[in-house]
């Protein structure tokens, strides 16, 4: 069992953080359709001045915190370039995901490119790469720090759970009392267990990064992991499987081997990855010490 208390967990998260990150007073106002690219800007301190479905954002990717000056786009498949256009951006970062908006974006302001999630990829070495080329178009020194004091995190954090049972890590979305999402080792989240030292319990097939539906009664046959459930999911969902004779009688519920950790953007950035690492890395050391 580690020796590490959540006080110092807590204290070396702080620590090795990425430091506040002042806005140059002359950089380039943005915008953005993708909410991996708005939470990677945030965390650099662009001046972002639109993004899409800030309200969705803020309940699900929850950081880094979104000012309130930032002109809300609507929805990502839908949205608003009248606003936009009034937000009066520099430049426009899009991603693969929304490349048919390009055209109209276009002609509001340049458009740049930048995607983390491409099939076959690494999505952790993408938001690296990533993060480094915003900052470098952006001329903002903060990409190679902020990218730099994650991995320091990390590399620690391996330090800490590997004092820890040695349990695999499910972690998954719940969409309903009978199905799950499952996030594999080709997901951010799966990446940040493998660069902590832990091991994806699910070594089933993905289809980008995840897997859903899945059966909930799939959890029967990884007796052994700690189940992590990442919201949002239906509260009322939530309730009818806690409830349920199957949730009760799975090891991991009666051994007291499940966590639910704070609501994470799963096709976030590296803020993404740097929070779930340290919510996971709180809660496993509060469990450990019992």
């Amino acid at each position: 069992m580690p020796t590490f208390t959540r006080r110092g967990v807590l204290a070396m998260a702080a620590a090795l953080a990425a430091p506040s990150l002042s806005r140059a007073a002359a950089s380039r106002r943005v915008a953005t359709l993708d909410w991996a690219l708005l939470e990677t800007l945030l965390a650099l301190g662009a001046d972002v001045v639109a993004g899409t479905e800030l309200v969705g954002f803020r309940k699900i990717a929850v950081e880094p915190a979104v000012p309130e000056s930032v002109a809300d786009l609507g929805l990502r498949g839908t949205p608003n370039f009248e606003v936009l256009r009034f937000a009066r951006p520099d430049l426009i970062f899009n991603s693969n995901f929304y490349g048919w908006a390009d055209g109209p974006m276009s002609r509001i302001a340049p458009v740049k490119s930048q995607s983390i999630y491409r099939m076959g990829d690494s999505p952790f070495q993408r938001a690296q790469d990533v993060t480094l080329a915003i900052a470098d178009e952006l001329g903002l020194a903060s990409g190679k720090r902020y990218a730099d004091d994650l991995s320091a995190r990390l590399d620690r954090y391996r330090t800490v759970l590997s004092a820890g049972d040695g349990r695999t890590i499910l972690p998954i979305n719940l969409g309903d009392a009978r199905h799950y999402r499952v996030f594999g080792s080709d997901s951010m989240f799966g990446e940040v267990l493998a660069r902590t030292g832990l091991k994806n319990a699910w070594e089933g097939k993905t289809s980008y990064t995840a897997m859903a539906p899945i059966g909930i009664e799939t959890l029967a046959s990884m007796p052994d992991a700690w189940i992590v459930f990442i919201p949002p999911h239906p509260p009322d969902a939530l309730v009818a499987l806690q409830n349920g004779a199957f949730w009760q009688a799975l090891p991991a519920v009666r051994e007291k081997r499940v966590l639910t950790i704070g609501s994470i953007n799963p096709y976030g950035a590296l803020p993404a990855a740097s929070r779930f690492a340290d919510l996971l890395a709180k809660g496993l050391i509060d469990a450990w010490n019992g």
